[in-house]
């Protein structure tokens, strides 16, 4: 039950690997030619569809850079007859009678516009393209030509299509109706997101003061050995199990942990996916064990009196293994149910137990070493979501964390809410990362003002609080104004979290003694990351 230091440090590069990201099909290429009449924005279309009269799947689109504007509401839309064009790719003038019909083309033999024009020359209402792959492609314009197309122009993606094809092709009339439903501005999923982000970080930063046994543990540390490493470990009471991290350590793991991104980039598949998953689950069994039973046993220690011999552990508690037992059971059950929409609950609850148990074996001695690492990391995020898509021609970190390549699996350590009340559902998301490093600094902070007997006002632990939530505010905020496109939350929360424990400490005279806090080797025996 006890993890090795080897397991912590692939968790913690695993960690780094995710941004502050939204799943939106949204996009925008402002790279693409535009002119008066080529200038709509990209909307996602809802395709709602009928085969004699029976209601099928709906399924998803999107617009076009030209072409008129759909409803956003059903009720003022009308169902409309879909007929497959002929020529099928819509590159030459149809001879199918499309009058008061939505035309389908295939994808490829011209120009977008180019079908457009031929289907709404044959009558035609509007047009769905059918992609060749199972994605969302940006219809936009050709260089110089002026787009004349006065309906609307939707591209589905392959599968829908060949649902729609097949049928029409057993003789059946299709019916199409075409609406663009808005996203919210803001959804309620980002408030809860924000309380479990910030309500996380507290907890972490508090448990040792939460799990502190109320009375004299020796007796269960007698009985339970294996048990009690761990246990200690989370409420931060032994030193041996704590990883203080040095200067050079930072450099270190920020430069590894872009190594193991760009691997992850290049080589995931669906069984590098589960490899994932797997480390994922244990990774979350051990935290949250660990968050259950330092809680429980602060409480009432007597559960962990009686014993049994386990093979391979030896003597441990029954309670400690009972506990052991459900967690793996409760992590199996989410990793078998992982697809289903209410997958996300647990995977949370695993991933906060794990964030919390990570920042007990972590540490940042001082100012000085959380300098180095968020500022590596403030760069690492910043390169990996902006400027990797000028190298590899997307972004590399988004595409990781979506999944992109291992067939839409969503690598797990992310927090998600589900988007109530936005029509296209999906999920509002942040990076175990980005809860995790500023929490070392947050961490730091409250040791800092529990060792100096500072209060709540004139310490740093409630400033540092403040200003992470902040921080989040802003990541939200850019991530709307972006469209949805996936945001480098660090940064935005390192200049709220470093930037805020610097000025304070400077306007209080007192950076110096958080610059080199820790260094006096009298003060901690625990290895570094160096050591490790």
């Amino acid at each position: 039950m006890a993890s090795s230091s080897s397991s912590r440090i692939l968790l913690l590069l695993m960690l780094f690997l995710t941004a502050s990201a939204s799943d939106d099909a949204m996009r925008d290429d402002e790279r693409a030619p535009k002119s008066e009449s080529c200038n709509n924005p990209f909307q996602l279309v809802k395709v709602e569809n009928w085969a004699d009269g029976e209601k099928g799947l709906t399924h998803s689109g999107m617009t076009a850079r030209f072409g008129s504007s759909l409803p956003e509401k059903a009720e003022n839309s009308v169902r409309t007859p879909a007929i497959l064009s002929n020529p099928s790719d819509c590159c030459s003038p149809l001879t199918s009678k499309l009058f008061e019909s939505v035309a389908l083309c295939i994808r490829g033999g011209c120009d977008f516009q180019v079908k457009a024009t031929f289907a709404q020359a044959g009558g035609a209402t509007g047009v769905l393209i059918i992609n060749n792959e199972d994605d969302l492609a940006e219809m936009v314009c050709s260089n110089s030509t002026v787009a004349n197309v006065s309906i609307p122009v939707v591209m589905i993606t392959k599968s829908a299509g060949e649902a729609l094809n097949a049928s029409l092709a057993s003789g059946k009339r299709v019916e199409v109706l075409l609406y663009a439903p808005p996203r919210p501005l803001v959804d309620f999923s980002v408030a809860f997101l924000w309380l479990v982000a910030v309500g996380t970080l507290v907890c972490a930063s508090l448990w040792s003061d939460l799990t502190t046994p109320e009375k004299s543990g020796e007796r269960y540390n007698e009985l339970f050995p294996k048990e009690s490493r761990n246990a200690a470990a989370a409420r931060g009471g032994y030193d041996k199990e704590v990883l203080k991290i040095n200067s050079k350590a930072a450099v270190v793991f920020v430069i590894a942990a872009s190594t193991f991104l760009v691997l992850l980039f290049f080589f995931m598949s669906a069984w590098f996916m589960w490899v994932l998953i797997v480390l994922f689950c244990i990774s979350g069994v051990q935290g949250m064990h660990t968050c259950i039973t330092s809680l429980t046993l602060r409480k009432w220690q007597n559960c962990g009196q009686k014993t049994v011999n386990v093979p391979l552990f030896g003597e441990v508690s029954i309670f400690s293994l009972l506990v052991f037992l459900f967690c793996v059971a409760f992590a199996v059950f989410w990793a078998s149910t992982r697809h289903e929409s209410y997958s996300w609950i647990g995977q949370d609850i695993l991933g906060v137990c794990l964030m919390i148990t990570v920042l007990q074996l972590a540490q940042l001695p001082n100012i000085k070493v959380a300098t180095v690492l968020l500022s590596s990391a403030f760069a690492y995020d910043i390169f990996w979501v902006f400027i990797s898509p000028l190298i590899f021609h997307e972004s590399v970190m988004i595409a990781v964390a979506r999944g992109d390549k291992a067939g839409g699996e969503a690598i797990p350590m992310l927090l998600k809410f589900p988007r109530l009340f936005d029509a296209w559902g999906g999920y509002d998301m942040i990076g175990f990362g980005d809860i995790i490093f500023p929490g070392l600094l947050v961490s730091f902070a409250h040791r800092f003002d529990r060792d100096n007997k500072k209060g709540a006002l004139n310490g740093y632990f409630l400033w540092m609080v403040i200003g992470y939530g902040i921080g989040l505010v802003f990541t939200y905020l850019g991530l709307y104004l972006m469209d949805g496109n996936g945001q480098p939350a660090l940064l935005y929360l390192v200049p709220c979290t470093l930037g805020v424990i610097i000025v304070l400490g400077l306007i209080r005279g007192e950076l110096k003694s958080l610059w080199d806090y820790g260094t006096d080797s009298s003060l901690s025996t625990e290895p570094s990351y160096s050591e490790v």
